[in-house]
């Protein structure tokens, strides 16, 4: 099987993509993290990579320190995430947490390399550069997203038959069915455990505002090709059904499977075959029913500013993911309230410049204007809003 290059192998995508790679014996060419230079010296011993780069460049001693007595090259900065996205690889993995993602995959389609996408704010924020490039240079996106993988794996097969309507499951987070009242004193502790998937925390954050789900909502135009109107988020409580697809006769074709990322990580990695998975198989019997409900956008108003964004489309999507990146950065830091994240949200889209086909030099500048943004409305300092 073809080699990878896994960029965020510390993060919770990055340790079950090592899961999937254990399981089938996949070589792992390079890995990379930000910080976490203890669990990345662990991976790099057993994985046996030629190339470990940390994005912290602050840890680039620590790591060489720790991997001295390896034949390991070590990289640092986005420099070196760059050069590894670079190598010539079977796929590069992008696993990297926020917009910070981007950049690296356009490396990667540059070098001809195809993409195994967990990064959704890749093409939240830069999507139709990477969709452009990617069919300039003849280069695949295989999506990890759950979600995604579900809508990827039900249009195998269509053929000419194009989907009308794109089904996009939401688990509805831990607080669903909760009104604004009822969310003014959430906890950080309670805003991060999911009633099903385990995640890392900032797409745990991102899934308690339905921010995630507004995200998902661009990638899936972005993906395939459809309008925002022909996306329907139907909030899927046991998260059993990951999405679905309707054709124009009305017939619906759904993917399901249990709540375990390894198995879109494998499919992402493997397509077109499909091979045994460490994840535990789906029982229906221990399901036993599905529920199906409306998203409360009233509520969840980072779900409506994406809708927004998309429909501006230009930089917006770039302003509200960025946004959301520093607030929810905020938030974990206990600096501002649950309800301030969608409200930081909407002000930045309002507020923050728009442009309407901006290129990647000014989606940037977008990137630190809605930073600044951020950091002005709550009187903060610069280095505090950054993941």
């Amino acid at each position: 099987m073809d080699d990878i290059v896994l960029l965020g192998s510390t993060g919770s995508i990055g340790v079950q993509t090592c899961d999937v790679c254990r399981s089938l014996n996949i070589k792992i060419k390079a890995l990379s993290a930000n910080s976490s230079t203890a669990l990345l010296e662990e991976q790099a011993r057993e994985f046996q990579p030629e190339y470990v780069a940390v994005s912290d460049v602050k840890y680039y001693k620590e790591i060489k320190t720790r991997l001295a007595d390896t034949s390991v090259k070590i990289l640092a900065g986005e420099e070196g995430l760059n050069e590894l996205a670079s190598l010539k690889c079977g796929r590069v993995v992008n696993a990297i947490v926020g917009m910070a993602g981007l950049v690296p995959t356009l490396k990667a389609i540059e070098a001809g390399n195809d993409v195994a996408l967990a990064n959704k704010e890749t093409l939240v924020t830069g999507g139709s550069l990477v969709i452009s490039k990617a069919k300039e240079k003849g280069v695949s996106i295989y999506p990890i997203d759950s979600e995604h993988s579900a809508i990827f794996q039900c249009l195998m097969g269509a053929d000419e038959n194009k989907a009308s309507k794109i089904i996009l499951t939401a688990s509805g987070g831990p607080f669903f069915g909760k009104k604004r009242s009822d969310l003014v004193n959430i906890t950080k502790e309670q805003a991060l455990k999911h009633p099903n998937w385990s995640m890392g925390a900032k797409i745990t954050i991102d899934s308690a505002t339905l921010m995630n789900k507004g995200l998902e909502l661009i990638e899936a135009v972005r993906l395939f090709g459809v309008s925002p109107e022909q996306v329907e988020i139907v909030v899927q409580r046991q998260s059993i059904i990951h999405s679905a697809v309707e054709f124009e006769d009305g017939a619906i074709i759904a993917q399901l499977g249990s709540a375990d990322m390894r198995l879109p990580i494998q499919f992402a990695l493997t397509y077109p075959k499909r091979l045994p998975c460490p994840a535990k198989k789906l029982s229906l019997f221990d399901v036993g029913e599905l529920t199906f409900a409306r998203a409360d956008e009233d509520t969840f108003v980072c779900l409506s500013a994406a809708k927004k964004a998309i429909k501006l489309e230009g930089n917006a999507p770039c302003i509200i993911n960025c946004a959301n990146e520093a607030a929810v950065s905020l938030f974990l830091k206990d600096k501002i309230r649950f309800l301030e994240i969608g409200e930081t949200v909407e002000d930045a889209l309002s507020q923050v410049k728009f442009k309407a086909a901006p290129t990647l030099e000014e989606l940037l500048e977008t990137r630190a204007e809605a930073e600044s943004f951020v950091r002005k409305k709550f009187n903060l300092s610069e280095e505090i809003c950054l993941l």
